[in-house]
Parts: structure tokens; sequence; C-alpha cells
């Protein structure tokens, strides 16, 4: 009996977008940050949490290591572990690095933030739509 049925080969799967990116000048202050920290962290952790008079607030620190569930960004050589609950809310984000005549600080640009208190620490975040 001759057997017609043929596998196709498995299709290539397309890259997944980033859930947050660095813009240059985020990721040079990553890269110098992480340089002279005290020892060595497998790269920038970035959440969300309750707080504020917003309701939410960023998350940026030292991650020791990944936790299993955790998305793993590599972009312009930082790698960025993202919280998996925070995933949802920071799709698209670009972080920021401002530096103005009174302060420097990292910024999220966030196409799901729908509102942020006037001192602009907290912040109103909506889980991202499917497009």
């Amino acid at each position: 009996m001759n057997d017609l049925s043929i596998t196709p080969p498995p299709r290539a799967r397309r890259e997944r977008p980033k859930v947050v990116t660095l813009s240059e000048a985020a990721a040079e202050r990553v890269r110098e940050i992480m340089g002279k920290a005290e020892k060595p962290y497998a790269g920038l952790r970035v959440g969300v949490k309750n707080g504020g008079c917003a309701g939410q607030e960023y998350i940026l620190e030292y991650a020791e290591a990944a936790n299993p569930l955790d998305e793993v960004v590599q972009d312009k050589g930082v790698t960025i572990l993202v919280e998996p609950k925070a995933v949802l809310f920071l799709i698209g984000t670009t972080i920021d690095y401002d530096v103005t005549r009174l302060a420097a600080k990292f910024v999220f640009r966030n196409p799901n933030e729908t509102d942020a208190c006037g001192c602009g620490e907290s912040v109103t975040i909506e889980p991202a739509k499917p497009q």
C-alpha cells in the first residue's frame, strides 16, 4: 500500500512583538547602572503595583534571577524581565530616560495609560485590548 500523505514542514514562527522597549537613552542608562552594580544581575525587572492616588505605580528594580513566568525581553543590550501580571498593562510601552534641569528619571510612555496623578508618580492603566 502506497502512503501518499505528506507532512508539511514546520512553519517558521514570526517573532513576537516585545512587551516593552527601551529608548536609546534608557538603554544607555540601564547599562551604566548595571555596570556599576555591586553584583551581577540577571536584568531589569519591570512591573506594575497598586498604589498612589491614580491607582497604580510602575516598578523598576534589579532582578537577581528570572522567575519562571516572567516575560523576557532583550532590547538594545539590556535584559528586561516583565512580571507576568503586568504584561497586559505594559504592551506597547517604551521606557525612556529624561534629564531636565531639576531631575533625571525613567519615564514610561504607555499607550494603555488612561490617567495620571498631578505629580506623575501614579497612573491609571487599562489592560491592552485585542487588536
